[in-house]
């Protein structure tokens, strides 16, 4: 059986089991690019879950189709306050398409509704285009599946076979599904030796391996159960690859105890007792599921959500003329302020009989300032990358191919992603910018068939003329990151003499001047080991440091838009 027959197949099993118990599951998280194979997923979804209330989400949709708020048409026409039902005050399947673009707001509202126990269950379908773009930690915390279907070959997705006969009889089965004792203990260890911190996935994963028995026909959850689960539940979720935990010091025996006619019955229920499931049997079973890349992907990601003003696809710039439109807010007229007329009315509805008695005159709307709300819209601004790339020594052809490469990948989706590249190379006394930041593919080519190399490491320089040119592309309204790239020390300081020491302390002088205006980057260690001092300097700069040897243009870029995008 091939590897996508497989993940077809665990794909089915998890299906039923959302389908036995969706409210205890929370949901699935698929991560799948829009096309046949998440259709015909969909498809066994809808026969899985039919009869249940489905309603779909938009990543953008409003408080007020969530929680319900004022029918103005019916308020108005009758003189009463009515109010409409949020989608959130029914139980149901929610359906969230886009997942990965969902806010932090929708996320939260969408948690509270998940942890209420409201009979509320979702399933996030996350269409990132890279590793970078997932679903909000909150929402992912709290669905017990993760699914990624993103290479699956539609030839091994055939239609996927949902017995309902079974789900009904495995309904009624899963009330009496006993769990053995130490199965919460085994899952446990389990998920903190594959470094997942969250408490609820040991849970989830339990809730996973009952409904599994119950599929199965069983009333007690076994190894193959616990299997299963870890395999839906922890596995997708790891962050480290397990080790085997520390030795413990032997304790001496105790001599043993002479038998008595006493002790015959308890060593007869000894025997009798389920000798305890292997951790190193579940953990193996995790080991298959992880991807070997796993460490590479997630080293950079883990950092750069702390780096200051990390904005992924450009800065937030909130206005009320242009971009995706946001909540109303309270407001007054004037300007070039845009009233949304439905949300003021909204606002008032609740008050006209009260005012229509107050004025006398009941044949009238009455809008007070404080019924005023204002459009908002937010608008993102473009990225630009400035790649500073250390040209000095023998090895700079190589350093500089390899950016090279990288930067034409980058502007191969700078359509889609919004970016700009910028190069800056340091060597010899100084550092040249030969490359200012543009989308052009041709341009970029046509500069970077010739790059010069050799000479110090004025990585001072280097820095300084990146922060010149992030300034200036951020007065062009884009939103600058930095990518350094080097595998040596600073030699040459700011005024182009070979001074080690002046040139350390002006790396970090300058590195500190990055970090004081918010600027986000990271910082690749190319040597073939870690370089002494590179992760201080990244320190200072408050980036991310990445140690990447002998890598190739597929890996930098990779690493370049996993720490400067979004987690």
């Amino acid at each position: 059986m091939s590897a996508g027959e497989e993940r077809w197949q665990r794909a089915n099993l998890a299906l039923a089991c959302f389908a036995l118990d969706p409210a205890a599951l929370g949901g699935i998280w698929l991560r799948a690019r829009v096309g046949p194979v998440r259709d015909r997923f969909m498809q066994g979804l809808d026969l899985a879950v039919r009869g249940r209330n489905t309603r779909r989400l938009h990543p953008n949709i409003g408080d007020d189709a969530l929680f319900g708020s004022v029918d103005l048409a019916a308020t108005l026409d009758s003189g009463t306050l009515t109010k409409t039902r949020g989608l959130l005050e029914e139980p149901g399947l929610l359906i969230l398409p886009m997942a990965e673009r969902a806010k932090s707001g929708l996320a939260a509202r969408l948690a509270g509704a998940l942890d209420d126990r409201r009979g509320l269950s979702l399933v996030a379908l996350d269409e990132g285009a890279g590793p970078e773009e997932r679903i909000p930690q909150a929402l992912a915390d709290r669905l017990a599946i993760h699914l990624d279907l993103t290479d699956q070959r539609l030839s091994d997705a055939p239609d996927l076979a949902i017995d309902t006969d079974a789900l009904v009889e495995a309904r009624r089965l899963l009330p009496d599904v006993t769990v053995p004792e130490t199965a919460i203990s085994e899952l446990a260890e389990v998920a903190m030796r594959l470094g997942v911190l969250s408490l609820r996935a040991p849970l989830q994963a339990l809730a996973v391996a009952r409904a599994s028995a119950a599929l199965s026909g069983e009333i007690e959850v076994d190894e193959p159960d616990l299997i299963t689960a870890i395999e839906l539940v922890l596995a997708p979720r790891a962050t480290q690859f397990p080790e085997a935990p520390p030795e413990e010091a032997e304790e001496p025996e105790d001599p043993p105890e002479p038998d008595t006619p006493d002790d015959t019955p308890d060593e007869a229920s000894d025997e009798d007792e389920t000798p305890p499931l292997p951790t190193e049997i579940l953990l193996e079973a995790a080991k298959a599921m992880m991807p070997s890349d796993l460490l590479a992907r997630l080293e950079a990601g883990r950092a750069a959500r702390n780096a200051p003003g990390a904005s992924g696809s450009g800065a937030s710039k909130k206005g009320n003329r242009r971009g995706r439109p946001m909540p109303s807010r309270a407001g007054r007229m004037g300007g070039e302020a845009r009233v949304d007329l439905v949300a003021t009315l909204r606002a008032a509805a609740p008050w006209q009989p009260l005012r229509r008695r107050a004025t006398g005159i009941p044949d009238r709307i009455h809008v007070r300032m404080s019924d005023i709300r204002i459009r908002q819209f937010e608008e993102k601004s473009d990225r630009a990358i400035i790649f500073v790339v250390d040209a000095s020594g023998s090895s700079a052809l190589a350093r500089l191919a390899e950016t090279k490469g990288a930067i034409e990948l980058l502007l191969a989706e700078a359509y889609s992603r919004r970016d700009h590249v910028a190069l800056v190379a340091f060597r010899g006394d100084g550092a040249e910018v030969l490359l200012p930041p543009t989308r052009s593919l041709v341009q970029t080519k046509r500069r970077l068939a010739q790059l010069p190399g050799g000479g110090g490491t004025p990585l001072a320089s280097g820095l300084k003329a990146a922060l010149d040119l992030a300034e200036l592309a951020r007065s062009k309204g884009l939103t600058p990151s930095v990518a350094l790239l080097t595998d040596g020390r600073a030699n040459v300081d700011l005024t182009g003499t070979a001074n080690r020491a002046q040139a350390a302390e002006d790396a970090t002088l300058m590195a500190r001047a990055l970090r004081a205006r918010g600027m986000p980057g990271l910082v690749i260690d190319t040597g073939l080991r870690p370089t002494r001092g590179l992760d201080a300097l990244a320190l200072d700069m408050g980036v991310p440091y990445l140690p990447l040897p002998r890598a190739d243009a597929k890996a930098v870029s990779a690493a370049v838009e996993t720490a400067l995008d979004p987690a």
